[in-house]
């Protein structure tokens, strides 16, 4: 069949599993698979096929009553062309953030790949995952190009804090691929929600979650087990870095990704009470959030990262449901 008709699974992709010691057992298969189920930009998504077109009028691109924001009395009080127009934009944000977002991965792999020997496999494993994350860039500026809204990325202060985390790919890779979780974890969980939701969604968009979701469960799984392989070794003052810096970078990543962009809530004159209602006062939208970092605090529970002080720190932050985080029993894992 015609490359631009590939078919993507219907059936959400799961996470590499592996034990510890199958470390690099595991790259390899995700090296092989980064080779056999691949996706490019311009050739698996057929953007001028007339299904493709956006309409900014569309009603599928209206937030559901389960979004935070869609589930407001203002929200629903639009006249439907707002709504759909408002949540299109909201989409294309969230595409140029995450292309962003992406940007700071790609550069933060780069500088990793550099501390890695003649032969390893994660070298090559690196490698894969900036090639597929450009073309996630690309399936992203494309759509916001063709959106017509003029989304805007990360901000000033964003973007210095951007090239502080792509220098630690390189001098601590460790707090790296905590930020690649923090930004990777959250998105995954809202579009697999979304694509299991049986809500009708407009194909294009559909593409691109399906592809975006199949690529990341690589992606994702690498980070995991790679913190798996590598945190047990550090000495207790790297220890005690990764488990102070890992809640502080989760916490600016979960309201990044999670929330409407200051742009958007100017441009549609969104009311901070209706702000305050949706994302501050709403106990929904903050059990979706602790819940779309529920395997990060799986991960570093079992990495005994929660005992003490740093538990609390996550709790300050609103990272952890009620109840004081605590560390495994010898022997048990979360």
């Amino acid at each position: 069949m015609p490359a631009a008709t590939k078919l993507i699974s219907t059936e959400m992709p799961s996470e590499e599993e592996s034990q510890p010691d199958a470390f690099e057992g595991l790259v390899e298969r995700l090296n092989r698979q980064s080779v056999t189920k691949h996706f490019e930009a311009y050739v698996d998504v057929p953007w001028d096929d007339p299904e493709f077109r956006i309409d900014p009028a569309d009603p599928r691109w209206e937030l559901s009553p389960d979004d935070a924001l869609g589930a407001t009395a203002w929200y629903q009080a639009l006249p439907q062309a707002d709504r759909s127009r408002l949540g299109l934009d909201s989409v294309a944000s969230k595409m140029k953030i995450g292309l962003e977002f992406e940007s700071v991965l790609k550069r933060g792999l780069l500088e990793f790949a550099t501390t890695l020997p003649n032969g390893s496999p994660e070298f090559r494993y690196a490698y894969h995952e900036v090639i597929e994350e450009a073309h996630h860039s690309l399936m992203f500026q494309e759509f916001v190009n063709r959106s017509g809204f003029d989304a805007q990325g990360l901000s000033p202060i964003d973007q210095i804090g951007a090239r502080f985390i792509v220098t630690l790919g390189r001098r601590f890779p460790p707090l790296f691929f905590v930020f690649v979780l923090g930004g990777e974890d959250p998105i995954d969980y809202v579009q697999r929600r979304e694509l299991r939701s049986g809500r009708t969604i407009h194909p294009l968009l559909e593409r691109i979650m399906r592809i975006h979701v199949t690529e990341e469960a690589r992606h994702l799984s690498f980070a995991r087990h790679y913190l798996k392989r590598t945190v047990p070794a550090l000495g207790p003052v790297r220890r005690a870095e990764l488990a102070i810096g890992a809640p502080l970078v989760l916490a600016t990543m979960a309201q990044m990704m999670l929330r409407p962009s200051r742009q958007l809530v100017r441009r549609y004159a969104i009311p901070d009470l209706v702000i305050k209602e949706a994302f501050i006062d709403n106990a929904q939208h903050h059990a979706e959030a602790l819940a779309s970092m529920a395997k990060l605090r799986r991960l570093w529970t079992e990495l005994r990262l929660m005992s003490g002080p740093y538990g609390l720190l996550w709790k300050k932050l609103g990272l952890w449901p009620d109840g004081t985080p605590e560390e495994p029993r010898p022997g048990t894992t979360a």
